[in-house]
């Protein structure tokens, strides 16, 4: 006979574990502590097998109803309903265990040892505040160029140019880390450099060679710091970068 939910409200705990039958292979095991369990009970490729469906009365009569037919329907397709439940749990974990946000975070703890304190902090300031909060949360391999393009475009909307190509590098290793460990395959990062504006390098004032001869002749009349006039004459023959040349010994 098939359960009613009065059956199920009064059935009061024993000394050992029973079950109340509904047909079709599911029941409600009533424990000694009094939890009910709903369970299914099948046979696929000549093993009995079981399926769990949750606790009463958190899982309805008809919730439990709905799902032994659903398992029904694996069965009759020849596949086996608690492995079909054990992939989907799978992937639903690896949905959560693989957003861009996991990975990335994975990546720069595995680069940390080799990074400085400053650039380490800098690294994860850029993608927590321009990156996380639009697709940290997407399953990376789901991620397509125009949702990472969008994110970066944000940052150039800014005024950020030179940001948005260093966050987009950044994005692009993360990918590739992905990609290297199994979990995505595709690595939009690297397209999406023509779609962005660029930074405009700007070039340091320089001196063209005719005016070399009245720098040095003005050089020559410095009567500021002996040292800076030797140090600039130095500059000059070395190509040095001026902390090279102030720090050498």
């Amino acid at each position: 006979m098939p359960l009613n939910a009065r059956q199920m409200d009064t059935a009061k705990p024993k000394e050992k574990i029973y079950k109340l039958a509904d047909g079709g292979g599911l029941y409600l095991q009533v424990n000694v502590n009094g939890s009910k369990y709903w369970r299914m009970k099948y046979r696929f490729a000549g093993k009995e097998k079981k399926l769990s469906f949750g606790t009463y009365p958190d899982v309805s009569l008809a919730n439990a109803r709905a799902r032994r037919e659903e398992a029904r329907k694996i069965l009759a397709a020849n596949n086996d309903p608690g492995e079909v439940k054990k992939a989907e749990q799978l992937a639903k974990k690896n949905s959560i265990d693989n957003t861009f946000e996991a990975i990335a975070t994975e990546w720069y703890t595995a680069k940390m040892p080799n990074w400085s304190e400053n650039y380490t902090s800098y690294v994860i300031r850029a993608f927590k505040n321009n990156v996380f909060p639009y697709i940290g949360s997407r399953p990376i391999d789901g991620i397509k160029p125009l949702e990472l393009l969008s994110a970066l475009q944000r940052i150039e909307k800014r005024g950020a140019p030179e940001l948005a190509s260093k966050v987009r590098q950044r994005c692009g290793e993360v990918f590739r880390y992905a990609i290297v460990t199994g979990r995505a395959e595709h690595n939009p990062a690297p397209d999406l450099a023509s779609a962005l504006q660029g930074h405009q390098k700007q070039h340091y004032p320089f001196l063209s060679v005719t005016e070399l001869p009245e720098f040095l002749s003005k050089l020559g009349l410095y009567t500021g710091s002996v040292i800076t006039q030797l140090a600039t004459r130095l500059l000059m023959l070395t190509g040095l970068r001026t902390v090279e040349l102030r720090m050498a010994e």
